[in-house]
């Protein structure tokens, strides 16, 4: 090596070439100790585990493409509940009669059943749509070269467009500078990087056959009558709106082998085999896609076929304030033959397909009729052209292929609409303040009303005046809905269920925290008023750090609220309210959040169902001291009043997550924003579009490789194996254990992180029990341990360990491994979590935290399996994870100071379990050291804050040691609220 080289530069590393297979999973890895600790967390062995009859979701099915099958048909007659309060008994909705249905277990152990409707069954056909007989292959796929990679030459071309345009994002600039260093790193071998610059990368992705959609235009312009005064300058202005076809849009996501085994062909209707009680969870189980193929099957010619619902949504979106308000109107589609996960993952299940045109004006002519008239028609004219394209399919079967090879006959429908409550009103054609569900007047939305339908509307149309229209049954008379362009579409039927909007910005943003504010400002003086909403937002700072819980260092007073900051405060805000409001004010909250908790749930059976009725008329009960101390004059709340459709419109659409505008919102980040952020702001939409397009392409030549084997491994490892005899790579492998077969998720599977933190000393933590027991100042340690050891080696012994003398224990000084983290991995289907539901959580204990504070975490312990709920559940604060060896066996270990239940139920006014500091008989801490199998879950605690003020300069990692008894917050996320109840 040439002696000019700095020292310093000696010690740089080569790149290593080195890739490991996970032999699992697509992963990929550089290092063996690398691949191990992500099979240790993401491919566990699952202990042996006691049975756990805790309630939680069910583990997650993922049936096989079902095919019609000549098993003999079962009858059910299974009684539906109807809801309650509703004077319209003619529109209640009631089952569809099952003379004939096909029944197949689904899962594990026979505990699920479905009914497939028989008439629009999804059976296999050919190109021509001739049905195939049943039990035969898809045809052979189309474009099977391996080595065909057009328009790209390899696949580092591919994966280097895709890392640049879609990972990455980077400019146009920086390529083309990125590119520059290649070259000067290749030249002299005579290779070239490849692409030329960033123009060939544009022009390569833009020649793929691939997800070619290209966009489409069509312009408005006013056509009505013009005021002889003169005319209004949007009179004359053209409005473009830009679209896609929805038809190609919808095969695209039908072909997708991406996601092919999480696709519903047809309707169904799920029940457990315990008490046959039926529950709902993807959009297929529910009744509106029952009721819809009931009505498509009276045609003969259409039995056999596929129905595809089409899923709608739109929403306004600005993407910058501060440089003009640039506000655009995308359109969304997804189908509801896609599993919720998906579509709440976009995973390609959810695309855009239009911009709305958005008219504006003067400030002296945006209120007038004829305006706001125009405003309203052109939306609904839009939506009509666009989805046009979809109509002949909806009453003709048309052929296309499936993800899983098949062809199916296919009859498209339009299905519900994702929108919030603005939008709601202008697609239903109602005066705002209105119910779009029901007829119920906007001065008592709470009263019992007629449901709206489409018949209906229509009658009271052709009789009534356009004034009488308006005032008494809220309709714009004037307005022809956009459903009444298409068969077997009613708007009222299909506005959907918001959480985002009607449950968290607005029954509880929006009304129950402003409502509180109120509240203090009506009771107390100005300064006492504030002076407690500052100690409610230094409550809500004091808040213990809980892993995916989002803190509020200064509470909630900020300006710009969005929904995931509402859906953090749910989490937090009723504890630091307690002692300030009235024990009514409390329970209205308890109810709301119990509603919104249970309807949010990734399935929900007809006990859900009888749960979310008690929320709700509790939460209509307790919320009457608004009104009663004057804060509010009515309830009459469109977002509030549509709590009581939520029953309804589970049993039409299945669980609401799947069809919640937060899934539209998220898709405007990646449709929208960041598309804006790239351009040059200059005519922004066009390059929006493009962007949009090149995205589309570069995602379906992925999937199209992918369905072909041609991305198997990574670039990199396909290229050492071509260079590298296999046999060398393998060697690296031999002292390895291959891995288990995946099993079925277990309730719980919890591993030591093996990442040892460094403190601010620069030191390793003890590496012996007395080191650790001086290092915790626990004296009791050693001996805690040699009767944790006596029970792990004699298990049924039935005393209790306390009362074993200790010479009778077995004496452990060697050796320990401390860590300062453990990772616990759990099915959680109703939280953010991974594929097939599973969610991974990190439980913290370390003496420095962020070089700042200690942090503990809490735990919940499984003590009685065979308990429902906390009965069978403890709750301790994590001190240490170590680990040893004893007798050649392993042992991870938990050092763990207990908290006692207070009482044996919830408290009556929050819902939730009090805890407090468990001692011993001395008064001393209540250590105990247990096996890491025994903990359940990380657990939040919440202080029991009274009605003393807490002091400002409280720090929330002071949280856990500063307070005498705490609330066990099962509102931290959704499952522990299905767990700690």
């Amino acid at each position: 090596m040439p002696d000019n080289i700095p020292w310093s530069q000696l010690r740089r590393r080569d790149h290593s070439s080195l890739q490991l297979p996970c032999r699992s999973c697509p992963r990929w890895f550089k290092t063996i100790a690398g691949r191990t600790k992500h099979r240790i967390s993401a491919h566990p062995i699952p202990p042996v585990l006691p049975q756990d009859n805790h309630q939680h979701s069910p583990e997650p099915i993922i049936p096989e493409p079902r095919l019609p099958s000549p098993q003999p048909h079962v009858n059910h007659n299974i009684d539906m509940d109807v809801d309650e309060g509703y004077a319209d008994l003619e529109h209640q909705h009631q089952p569809s009669p099952q003379p004939n249905v096909d029944t197949e277990f689904i899962g594990p152990g026979d505990h699920l059943y479905r009914n497939y409707h028989m008439g629009l069954n999804a059976r296999p056909c050919n190109t021509d749509g001739i049905f195939l007989l049943p039990g035969t292959p898809p045809p052979p796929l189309e474009n099977v070269a391996t080595g065909d990679w057009t328009p790209f030459r390899n696949r580092t071309e591919f994966e280097t467009a895709e890392f640049l345009y879609t990972q990455n994002q980077m400019p146009a600039g920086q390529i083309n500078r990125l590119l520059d260093l290649w070259v000067s790193t290749l030249a002299k071998h005579g290779n070239k990087p490849p692409f030329a610059d960033h123009h060939d990368l544009y022009d390569v992705i833009d020649n793929s056959p691939f997800g070619d959609m290209n966009w489409q235009n069509f312009t408005v312009t006013y056509d009505g009558e013009r005021p002889e005064d003169g005319t209004k300058p949007w009179m004359d202005d053209k409005y473009e709106v830009w679209f896609r076809d929805p038809r190609e849009v919808v095969r695209n996501m039908l072909a997708n082998p991406t996601y092919a085994s999480e696709v519903d062909y047809c309707p169904y209707r799920e029940y457990s085999t315990e008490g046959n009680k039926r529950q709902w969870k993807d959009f297929m189980s529910g009744d509106w896609a029952w009721d819809q193929a009931d009505e498509i099957a009276k045609d003969p010619s259409m039995l056999g076929s596929t129905f595809v619902p089409v899923i709608l949504g739109s929403d306004k979106t600005t993407v910058s304030v501060g440089t003009g308000n640039n506000e655009y109107y995308p359109l969304y589609a997804s189908i509801g033959n896609i599993h919720n996960n998906v579509r709440r993952a976009h995973r390609d299940g959810v695309a855009v397909i239009g911009f709305l045109a958005m008219p504006k004006t003067t400030k002296e002519h945006a209120t007038e009729a004829v305006f706001r008239k125009f405003h309203r028609q052109l939306f609904h004219s839009s939506l009509s052209k666009i989805l046009n394209m979809l109509k002949p399919g909806m009453t003709t079967p048309e052929v296309t292929r499936f993800g899983d090879g098949h062809y199916r006959r296919v009859i498209y429908g339009l299905g519900p609409y994702i929108a919030d409550y603005e939008e709601q009103a202008l697609l239903a054609c109602i005066v705002h303040g209105w119910c779009p569900k029901c007829m119920a007047s906007r001065e008592d939305l709470d009263e019992d009303a007629l449901r709206r339908c489409r018949e209906y509307t229509e009658a009271l149309v052709q009789e009534g005046s356009l004034g009488d229209l308006w005032d008494d049954f809220g309709i714009v008379g004037e307005l022809v809905a956009f459903t009444n362009d298409f068969p077997r579409a009613d708007i009222h039927q299909m506005i959907s269920p918001d959480i985002l909007h009607q449950l968290v910005k607005g029954a509880f943003k929006d009304h129950l925290v402003e409502w509180v504010e109120k509240y203090l400002r009506h009771t107390h003086t100005k300064r006492k008023a504030d002076q407690i909403m500052d100690d409610i937002d230094c409550r809500i700072a004091a808040v213990a750090s809980f892993s995916g819980l989002q803190r509020f260092p200064q509470g909630r007073g900020f300006k710009q609220w969005t929904g995931d900051d509402s859906k953090a405060l749910m989490k937090v805000y009723l504890p630091a309210i307690e002692g300030h409001v009235p024990v009514d004010v409390v329970c209205t909250f308890r109810a709301l959040l119990e509603f919104c908790y249970l309807v949010r749930r990734n399935i929900i059976t007809e006990d859900t169902l009888v749960e979310i009725e008690d929320a709700l008329s509790r939460f209509h009960h307790y919320r009457n001291i608004f009104r009663m101390t004057g804060v509010v004059p009515t309830f009459s709340l469109p977002r509030q009043h549509s709590l009581k459709h939520y029953v309804q419109n589970i049993r039409l659409f299945a669980a609401p997550n799947g069809l919640c505008s937060s899934i539209t919102e998220n898709k405007h980040i990646k449709a929208v924003k960041e598309p804006w952020r790239r351009s040059s702001r200059y005519n922004a939409l066009g390059q929006i579009l493009v962007t949009n397009q090149r995205l589309d392409k570069l995602s379906a030549a992925r999937a199209d490789f992918t369905r072909r084997g041609m991305l198997t491994g990574t670039c990199l490892s396909v290229t050492m194996d071509a260079l590298v005899p296999a046999q060398q790579i393998n060697e690296l492998d031999e002292n390895v254990p291959a891995p288990a077969p995946a099993p079925a998720p277990a309730p719980l599977l919890i591993g030591i992180n093996e990442d040892l933190e460094i403190d601010d000393e620069g030191k390793k933590r003890a590496q012996t029990i007395p080191a650790l027991a001086e290092e915790l100042n626990i004296p009791s340690l050693p001996d805690l341990l040699r009767r944790f050891l006596f029970q792990q080696l004699h298990p049924k012994d039935p005393r209790d360990p306390s009362n074993i003398p200790l010479a009778k224990c077995p004496l452990y000084l060697s050796k320990i491994s401390v860590f300062n983290s453990a990772s616990s991995r759990f099915y959680a289907p109703s939280d953010l979590s991974g594929i097939g539901g599973m969610h991974v959580e990190h439980i913290c204990s370390c003496p420095i935290w962020r070089n700042e504070y200690q942090r503990h975490d809490c735990v919940f312990i499984n003590t009685d399996s065979s308990l429902p709920g906390m009965q069978g559940l403890e709750v301790a604060r994590v001190r240490a994870f170590f680990s040893f060896r004893y007798r050649g066996r392993l042992y991870p270990c938990t050092l763990i100071s207990w908290f006692d239940k207070v009482g044996d139920a919830p408290d009556e006014d929050t819902g939730m379990w009090i805890v407090r500091p468990g001692f011993g008989a001395d008064s001393a801490p209540g250590y105990a050291v247990i096996h890491i199998d025994s903990i359940y879950r990380a657990a939040h605690l919440i202080p029991m804050y009274g009605v003393q003020f807490v002091p400002q300069e409280l720090k929330f990692y002071h949280s856990y040691d500063a307070f005498q008894a705490y609330y066990v917050n099962k509102y931290a996320d959704h499952h522990a609220f299905e767990i700690a109840f």
